[in-house]
């Protein structure tokens, strides 16, 4: 292991959840819908006076996780030292958590996959297989609203994408306070029009903010 992985092991290992809300953006379509509402959702949060930031995935160079379980050992991914190195942080520290992503043939956008596989560092695994395992980030308070946009009107159109995201996210420890599916939606920023939707979006920022100061 090199010196910086060393410091991000010893970094991370002091670090706590704390009152604010990062947010991830999973298009690769820069001032799309999903940027849009992912906006809209931090807005909704901030007008509750909890600190939000936001990142999109396409805008930060991580590679894949490979599966090599060295993060069973480590508790954090080393096999790579790229863009999710500096992301663990925001992740850890944060108690809120935004996904927002467009339906690409069926499930989340390959941005999303990667990131979400790249979490699989936060679980501890007993030795028996198949393995018992627990998270990290369990029973820490932490909150998370998801979001997906497909182009179809139909739901079934959009396949996996919400449980792809919703899953990963409940078994990491994550309650999730509330999930908007936008429906016929396409056109670049198209969702600006929708102004029932944006309302939306920032009610469940709100929400989200309100859940983590109770």
């Amino acid at each position: 292991m090199n010196s910086f992985q060393t410091l991000m092991q010893q970094d991370i290992k002091n670090l706590s959840p704390e009152p604010k809300v990062m947010g991830f953006s999973g298009s690769p379509r820069k001032g799309g819908n999903s940027d849009i509402l992912l906006s809209h959702i931090l807005n909704g949060v901030s007008e509750n006076r909890l600190p939000a930031d936001s990142l999109r995935l396409a805008d930060c160079e991580f590679q894949p996780c490979i599966g090599c379980e060295r993060c069973r050992k480590d508790k954090i991914c080393t096999a790579h030292v790229d863009g999710m190195s500096f992301l663990y942080p925001k992740i850890i520290t944060s108690m809120g958590l935004v996904l927002v992503c467009p339906t690409h043939n069926y499930n989340i956008t390959a941005w999303m996959k990667a990131f979400i596989d790249r979490l699989y560092c936060f679980y501890n695994f007993e030795k028996n297989r198949p393995s018992a395992w627990s998270s990290r980030l369990a029973d820490q308070g932490r909150k998370a609203v998801i979001a997906a946009v497909c182009e179809q009107e139909n739901k079934e159109d959009m396949g996996f994408t919400i449980d792809a995201m919703r899953l990963p996210l409940e078994a990491l420890g994550y309650e999730i306070i509330g999930e908007l599916d936008v429906l016929g939606t396409f056109a670049k920023a198209k969702v600006k029009e929708q102004t029932s939707t944006l309302i939306r979006a920032a009610e469940l920022g709100s929400d989200l903010a309100k859940s983590i100061g109770e």
